[in-house]
Order: C-alpha cells, then structure tokens, then sequence
C-alpha cells in the first residue's frame, strides 16, 4: 500500500501522521509485504513584491525585495522545511517505519492533488485545523480540497478533543 501523508507546522498535521503509523504501518503489519510512506509538504511561494498600505507609501504601488532579503527568505523557508521533515522522520524512525520525503512549492491543497495524480497512492491521509463552517467557507480548507479533487481515497485525521 502506497500513503501519502502531508505535513506541516500544524498540530493536526503530526497527529495524522501518528495516526499513520499506528493504524497502517503497525508493527504486527510488518510482516506482511510493506507499504511505501511518503510524506509531502508543501512551502508557499515567496513573494518578490509587497503592497504596501495607503498610511505607509500613499504615491507607490509596489515595492520590490531586494535579492538578498529574497534569498535569505529562501534559505529560512529552506530551514524551516528540513526542520519540519527532519522532525517528521525523526517520528517515523521511532517507530521503525521508512519514509520518503517531497517538497513542494505552492497552494498546499492543489500541490497535494497534484502529487497524487504524479505517485498513485492508494491513500492519502491529511490533518485536521479543526475550522468552523463558517471559517471553512471563507478560509478554505486543504483537507476539505483534497478530499474533493483527489483521484484516491482521503483519510481525514481529526484529533479527539
């Protein structure tokens, strides 16, 4: 069997991957032909230029970034990516299950769709925020998208309160 999973910063996101390993890659599991874990996270595209508001610059309409601030805006992102991932398989270690790792650039939900269209998991397990319909409707949700657009069955890992 073939899971994605994605991750990210969010508490949601490390219990859908506790909830992976627990319930698909148990040890009692194992001795059966294993399955592959890949997990994905996706970082969001850096922006070159700001907006700045009516009180801050009332004439300009965009300021552009220098090459330096963006490129030590990439190597944070690039930091905080290899901690997150590292800290990911890190979990997967302990349990003994192996884990491979993809790293997008882009909107989370359609970079997910579009992993799956490119890998062909049997499953792909994403976090919970927990948002309200309300706030869903407005803000959007990944898990939401995905479970919509994606070409395989979505486990949706929602913590107990």
């Amino acid at each position: 069997m073939k899971v994605l999973v994605a991750v990210d910063e969010g508490e949601g996101s490390l219990y859908a991957l506790k909830w992976t390993l627990d319930h698909l890659f148990r040890p009692d599991l194992r001795e059966h032909p294993r399955g592959r874990l890949t997990l994905i996270h996706v970082q969001q595209p850096f922006q070159h230029f700001l907006f700045p508001g009516p009180a801050a610059m009332p004439s300009a309409a965009t300021v552009y970034a220098s090459s330096s601030v963006v490129d030590s805006a990439r190597r944070a992102q690039e930091q905080n990516t290899n901690k997150l991932l590292g800290r990911a398989l890190q979990v997967c270690k302990e349990r003994k299950v192996e884990a491979e790792t993809l790293i997008s650039d882009g909107d989370p939900k359609e970079m997910i769709c579009q992993a799956v269209e490119q890998i062909h998991p049997d499953l792909v397990v994403v976090g919970s925020r927990g948002l309200s319909k309300f706030r869903r409707a407005f803000l959007g949700s990944v898990s939401d998208y995905v479970a919509h657009h994606a070409r395989c069955p979505v486990l949706i890992a929602r913590p107990r309160k």
